[in-house]
C-alpha cells in the first residue's frame, strides 16, 4: 500500500437465522444491500444456496433447536471470520387452539423454536461477538419477537407464551450485558403478510390463511421488517433501540384491525 492509498476496511459480518424465507430472507437481502457480509442460517440448505447465488451471502444449514448443529455453526463461524451481529429471526407458531384444547406437542415445539433456540444460539455466539469488538467498537444482538409477546388473544396462548418467553430472554440479556459494548435490540412486528407463517400455523389451510389478511389494506411485509432491522444495526454504535414495536396502520392494536379501505373520516360522521 502506498502512502496515498486508503487503508482497506473489512465489512461487518452478521449471522441471520431463519434465512430461508420470510423476514429472515428479506433481512439477508437488506443487509447485503447495506454492505454487510451475511451468513444465513436455516434448515433448508437448497433455499439458502439459491439465496447465496443471488445476493452473495454465505450460508450454513442448521437446526437451531439441536445443540450439535449450533456447535457446528459456531465452529464454522470461528474458522471463517469475525461475527459482529447476531440477528435471530427463526421461530414460528402452530395452532390456534384454546388453552384447554392445546396440543402439548405444538406448545413444546413453539417453546423450542422460539425460546430455546434463542438461548442456545446466543450462548454459542456471544464469545465470537465479544472477540470481534475492537477499540471503540461494538457488537449487536437483535431478536425478532412479535406483538403476541405483548398482548394475549384468544387462540394464541401457546404463541403468546413462547414469544413472551423470548422477549423476557432479550430483556434479561440486555441487563446481563450491561457494561459491555454489545447492543441488544428487540423488534416486535404485528401483522406481517408472508407466504408461509400463517399457512404453517394453520396446518396448510390455504383458505384459512388468506382469510386472516382478507380486506386488510397493506399489512406489513417482510421487507418492511427487514428495513427496520437494517436501520437498527446501522445506527450509530452508541445508540441502542431497545424495543421497536411495528404494525401496519390498519392494525391499531392486537385486537383492533380495520378491514376495508383506509379513508379520512368526515367531520361529524361516526
Amino acid at each position: 500500500m502506498t502512502d496515498t492509498e486508503a487503508p482497506r476496511t473489512t465489512a461487518r459480518r452478521a449471522v441471520v437465522t431463519g434465512a430461508s424465507s420470510g423476514i429472515g430472507e428479506a433481512t439477508v437481502r437488506a443487509l447485503r444491500a447495506a454492505g454487510w457480509d451475511v451468513v444465513g442460517v436455516a434448515r433448508r440448505a437448497e433455499r439458502l444456496a439459491a439465496l447465496d447465488a443471488e445476493v452473495g451471502s454465505a450460508s450454513f444449514a442448521a437446526d437451531l433447536s439441536k445443540q450439535a448443529d449450533i456447535d457446528a455453526l459456531a465452529a464454522h463461524l470461528e474458522q471463517t471470520g469475525p461475527v459482529h451481529a447476531l440477528v435471530h429471526i427463526a421461530g414460528g407458531a402452530r395452532g390456534t387452539d384454546k388453552v384447554e384444547d392445546g396440543d402439548p406437542d405444538d406448545w413444546r415445539w413453539m417453546f423450542e423454536v422460539n425460546v430455546l433456540s434463542a438461548q442456545l444460539v446466543t450462548a454459542a455466539l456471544l464469545p465470537l461477538l465479544r472477540g470481534s469488538i475492537g477499540d471503540g467498537g461494538h457488537a449487536d444482538t437483535l431478536y425478532v419477537t412479535s406483538t403476541a409477546a405483548q398482548t394475549a388473544y384468544p387462540g394464541g396462548a401457546g404463541y403468546n407464551a413462547a414469544k413472551a418467553g423470548e422477549s423476557m430472554l432479550v430483556r434479561a440479556l440486555r441487563l446481563e450485558l450491561n457494561g459491555e459494548p454489545i447492543r441488544v435490540t428487540e423488534v416486535a412486528p404485528g401483522m406481517v403478510y408472508t407466504p408461509e407463517f400463517t399457512l404453517n400455523r394453520l396446518g396448510g389451510d390455504q383458505v384459512g390463511a388468506e382469510r386472516v389478511y382478507e380486506g386488510v389494506e397493506r399489512p406489513l411485509v417482510a421487507d418492511d421488517v427487514a428495513d427496520v432491522i437494517s436501520y437498527a444495526l446501522n445506527a450509530p454504535g452508541h445508540v441502542n433501540l431497545d424495543l421497536i414495536t411495528m404494525r401496519p396502520v390498519a392494525q391499531s392494536a392486537q385486537h383492533l384491525l380495520a378491514r376495508g379501505p383506509l379513508r379520512p373520516r368526515i367531520p361529524g360522521s361516526h
